[in-house]
């Protein structure tokens, strides 16, 4: 399984997902200026989701326009310290995630 972090999130959170699940940053894509519409359309088919941390991500976008999951993190900030307990319902919920569509893991 292939992510692509959000450039809100702590690039160190990508170590946490283990060797299953292969974390690209949206900085080491070169994507760090996109708006979120196209930041969808770019990881459209070449990632199974993008991880973000923005709440109001799948209220603002018509998520079944795109071929990824949008898997948002909600917990008290994007400190790594606070997502990290995040990371073993995400690795879950990506596995049950379909494209087009968004799930949340919350604190």
């Amino acid at each position: 399984m292939c992510v692509l972090l959000d450039e809100n999130l702590p690039r160190k959170l990508a170590r946490l997902f283990g060797p299953r699940v292969e974390v690209v940053t949206v900085r080491e894509r070169g994507w760090g200026s996109k708006k979120n519409g196209e930041l969808l359309a770019a990881a459209s088919g070449e990632f199974d989701a993008l991880l973000a941390a923005d709440r109001n991500l799948p209220d603002q976008q018509n998520l079944a326009r795109y071929d990824v999951t949008v898997l948002v993190l909600e917990a008290r900030s994007n400190t790594l310290e606070d997502l990290a307990p995040l990371v073993p319902g995400a690795i879950e919920a990506l596995r049950r995630a379909r494209r087009g569509e968004a799930a949340r893991v919350e604190a």
